[in-house]
């Protein structure tokens, strides 16, 4: 706190000064008189008056939220001083609405008062709420004290999920019981064949139509419910970005969202950022799973770094070998890019979600920006269809013009006629 005469002190003080002056160089005595006023509310002000003393503390009803979600803080003022009128601030950034105008309220010595407002998220993220900025004046308006008023408050916001009604089905499983159908054969409810009837094979198998049709007991044959590894691979390399939202903020929007579906279908789910440094969480299940990797996807940010100016490949542990890996990347980084390609080149299967920052560019295509953007959209094409002859599918993901179920039918699609992944 910084404690200081109010500019009306100040005034005060060099009307008395200048009138002193002025019945000294003019020999008269009766102009001195004027100042008497304003010496005697200096003087009271500096002898009369008691210090101020004022602190307090900004409190949210939790740390964690949802972006778009309101909730309530308080801001605990307490006076240990004079009485004094105390003005409080809430200061609000660009991703931080507070719904609340400067509070001014009296407060006697001794006292405290609770000061309650709304508080908006605008943007997932780490984010410092306050702290609050007081100024007290007291009652003659003598002195003032300001400044913060405690320490800021952390408050993590997580990015809201959506639904998504399909899911992208990976071509190996583990033989671990889960939800995903294996391509495998084996104790199951899916059906995928008919074979003769073996030694051990259960009675209740027994398909009794293809048995009287083949005169020769036949049992069927069902492709068993696997749970599956699923690496959600985030390209934080670089990003397009125009007034505050980017391809960043849509790729960690679809990451949760993903998390949160293959974690509800019990599928043992990693997550890789990949940038301007590696981090990464070991695949597992479960929700305590769901709440690492919300936390992980809030502190993603793109860091530019050129201490990797080469780096085209991630260490060989560091995936499951028979993971299906679900790349979220605006494609804008050829070292971004080169980590893909070395994934699939190491028999991974993969799939990618461009995440397309044509939405987050704000150049004219009617005017002299078209010839570039023609150009680089057809750069576009040739890395797609790069992807596309290694069996690797790149569905453009228009955001938020387009739902992200649109881009995952797109990559089911390209899946059902795509030559499968060798073994990693």
């Amino acid at each position: 706190m910084t404690r200081s005469a109010s500019p009306r002190l100040q005034t005060y003080a060099a009307l008395a000064a200048i009138a002193l002056v002025a019945a000294l160089a003019a020999g008269r005595p009766e102009v001195a008189a004027l100042a008497t006023p304003f010496i005697l509310v200096v003087a009271v002000a500096l002898v009369g008056s008691a210090p101020l003393a004022v602190d307090g503390a900004l409190r949210l009803e939790r740390e964690r939220t949802l972006e778009g979600e309101r909730l309530r803080g308080t801001v605990r003022v307490h006076n240990g001083g004079a009485p004094a009128r105390v003005d409080v601030h809430l200061p609000t950034t660009a991703r931080l609405y507070i719904d609340a105008t400067p509070i001014a309220l009296w407060l006697p010595g001794g006292e405290h008062r609770e000061v309650t407002f709304e508080l908006t998220v605008e943007r997932w993220g780490v984010h410092n709420a306050g702290p609050p900025v007081v100024r007290a004046r007291d009652q003659l308006g003598g002195f003032t004290l300001e400044g913060a008023l405690g320490r800021s408050c952390e408050l993590r916001a997580y990015p809201g999920t959506r639904r998504l009604r399909t899911l992208i089905a990976p071509l190996r499983t583990r033989s671990v019981l889960g939800s995903q159908v294996s391509l495998e054969r084996g104790e199951g409810i899916e059906f995928a064949d008919v074979r003769p009837l073996v030694t051990g094979d259960r009675v209740r198998r027994i398909n009794w139509r293809a048995t009287s049709r083949r005169r020769a007991p036949y049992v069927d044959v069902q492709h068993p419910e696997h749970s599956a590894d699923v690496v959600l691979f985030l390209d934080t390399f670089a990003q397009a970005e125009h007034a505050e939202e980017g391809t960043l903020d849509a790729a960690v929007h679809a990451a949760a969202a993903l998390a949160s579906a293959y974690l509800g279908r019990r599928d043992r789910v990693a997550l890789v950022s990949f940038g301007g440094e590696l981090n990464w969480l070991a695949p597992s299940a479960g929700t305590r799973q769901l709440y690492r990797i919300v936390d992980a996807l809030i502190a993603s940010d793109v860091r530019l770094s050129f201490a990797w100016k080469d780096v085209t490949h991630l260490p060989r542990r560091l995936l499951p070998p028979r993971a299906l890996v679900l790349a979220l990347s605006p494609l804008l980084d050829p070292r971004g890019v080169g980590a893909l390609l070395d994934l699939r080149a190491r028999g991974h299967d993969l799939a990618v979600v461009e995440v397309s920052p044509l939405a987050h560019t704000p150049a004219d295509e009617a005017g002299s920006d078209r010839l570039p953007i023609r150009l680089w959209r057809l750069e576009r094409d040739a890395l797609r269809a790069r992807f596309e002859a290694l069996g690797v599918p790149v569905a453009r993901w228009q955001h938020p013009q387009t739902a992200l179920d649109v881009a995952i039918q797109e990559v089911i699609a390209f899946r059902r006629h795509a030559r499968p992944a060798p073994h990693a």
